[in-house]
């Protein structure tokens, strides 16, 4: 009996420590503003796929391609602000309409307005999908 008492303690401590799927986006935008790979990589599956809405493969499939893409992004932008305009959670899904401002490279100094549907499971982000404005 002592057992199972103590096994479902530990489960409860689990789960009530486990984040929400909103809390997760939000570690990774928090780490995106402060262009600290670690941390934003931190908040990703080891099998994260980034997809453009519509398209029917992923545009970068895997944890490695994903920090380069966005540890060369980070290193060339010093400047580069995701402001979050409206954010809805439906399940696991965190549904952010961000303002990204600051990029360097292509599109630099242009405001850039975008979708993003961030898919958690187990705390971490397994699926992001932009819906870019054309």
């Amino acid at each position: 009996m002592r057992k199972l008492i103590f096994a479902l303690t530990i489960l409860i401590s689990l789960t009530s420590f486990s984040q929400s799927p909103r809390e997760v986006v939000q570690d990774q935008l928090d780490a995106y503003n402060a262009k600290d790979i670690d941390a934003f990589m931190d908040v990703f599956s080891e099998d994260i796929e980034l997809w453009t809405l519509g398209d029917t493969i992923p545009s970068v499939k895997g944890f490695s391609p994903v920090k380069k893409i966005y540890a060369d992004l980070f290193d060339r932008s010093p400047n580069l602000h995701s402001e979050v305009l409206n954010r809805t959670v439906i399940g696991n899904k965190v549904i952010d309409y961000e303002k990204i401002t600051g990029r360097s490279g292509k599109g630099e100094g242009k405001i850039l307005f975008l979708v993003m549907i961030y898919e958690v499971k187990e705390g971490k982000i397994f699926r992001a999908t932009a819906v870019r404005q054309d």
